[in-house]
This record gives C-alpha cells, sequence and structure tokens, in this order.
C-alpha cells in the first residue's frame, strides 16, 4: 500500500533551492571573471558575485542555525550500514533496473553515500568557500592591517573549491534523474512529498 509522505519540510526546500540560484549566480559570475564566458561584463559580474556571496552567506547562517536547532545535524552523521548494497546499486543495480535500496523517511533522508557526500558538501566545501570568499572582499583592509601580505593561496583554494561544487552539482543534477520516475525526486523537492510503501 502506497502513502505520501513530507520529508522535505517548508524551510528544507527554500534553502535548498535559494542556494541552488545563488550558486548559479555564483558559478557564472565567477566564470567570467576569470575571462572563461562573457555574460554581464566584468564590473558588473563583480558586483553580483559580491552579492550572491553575500546573500549565500546569509543563507548558510540560516541553515546552521535551523540544523543544529532541529537535530537535523543528525541526518549528515555518517552511516557505513548498507554502503555497500547503495554502492552496488549506483555502480551496477541503476544500470540493470533495480530498486533504490534506501527507502527515504522523515528521520533518514539520505543514503550513507549521500551522507558522506552532503557532510563534505555543507560542513567543508561551503565553509571554505565563504571564508575564502570573505578574505578576497576584505584583502585590502586584511592586507592594511598586517594579516595577510598575498592572496594567491586564497585565489587557488577558493577556485579550487568553486570547481569542486560545480563537480557535485553536475553529479547531483544526473542522480536526481534516477527515481521511479525521471522527475520523482525533483518533484519531491518543490513540493517536499514522497510516495513510499507502507
Amino acid at each position: 500500500m502506497k502513502k505520501t509522505i513530507v520529508i522535505f519540510k517548508r524551510f528544507e526546500r527554500f534553502w535548498h533551492w535559494g542556494q541552488a540560484l545563488l550558486v548559479l549566480l555564483l558559478i557564472l559570475t565567477g566564470l567570467e571573471l576569470h575571462g572563461v564566458m562573457n555574460l554581464f561584463g566584468f564590473q558588473q559580474s563583480s558586483t553580483l558575485h559580491h552579492w550572491g556571496g553575500f546573500l549565500w552567506m546569509t543563507i548558510v547562517v540560516l541553515i546552521f542555525t535551523w540544523v543544529f536547532t532541529t537535530g537535523e545535524w543528525k541526518q549528515y552523521v555518517p552511516d557505513k550500514k548498507g554502503i555497500d548494497v547503495v554502492l552496488h546499486y549506483y555502480l551496477y543495480g541503476v544500470f540493470v533496473g533495480e530498486p533504490h535500496p534506501h527507502h527515504m523517511s522523515p528521520d533518514n533522508k539520505f543514503n550513507p553515500l549521500q551522507r558522506i557526500a552532503y557532510l563534505g558538501l555543507l560542513f567543508v566545501l561551503i565553509p571554505v568557500q565563504i571564508a575564502t570568499g570573505l578574505i578576497f572582499y576584505f584583502f585590502p583592509e586584511l592586507r592594511a592591517a598586517g594579516y595577510i601580505e598575498q592572496i594567491g593561496i586564497v585565489a587557488v583554494i577558493h577556485t579550487f573549491t568553486a570547481y569542486t561544487i560545480l563537480a557535485f552539482l553536475i553529479v547531483h543534477l544526473y542522480l536526481i534523474t534516477l527515481g521511479a520516475k525521471l522527475s520523482s525526486h525533483l518533484k519531491a523537492m518543490l513540493t517536499g512529498k514522497e510516495v513510499i510503501d507502507e
């Protein structure tokens, strides 16, 4: 028997899509600042990149506040139980039509691989990206105060982390197509609801 349950709460969907739009803006403007493309013009890209970065930082602060005050942090704790089955599914099962071995619930949204990936993204890559972005933005003041002399290593870390987040995004977009229907996972993040076997 099938039943519909709420997996992703309204605020989760808000910060997911808010982040998605801001990260897309930051990727586009960042690529333009590196001379890879020409979309807004350098000066406009610089302004949009700065504003987008500060807005992203604001959403991330809200995310961390929500995650730690609601107990949702438990969703990101790595769990080795079942990781072999999930690996088998992604390396083989998905190509031969096997059902996904992980069944979502409000208390267990992510499979073991997702937990590791989201833990690394939310608690390592995003904070590093924001911290290096802040150092970039305030570099003249930091240099004048004697805290930092060169920006080169910060630039390398910021760029490397940006490309890592972009790679995550590409994989993420591919994996959302692996639901029962092509749009199942996307629909779950739009409506918050998932149909499960009772």
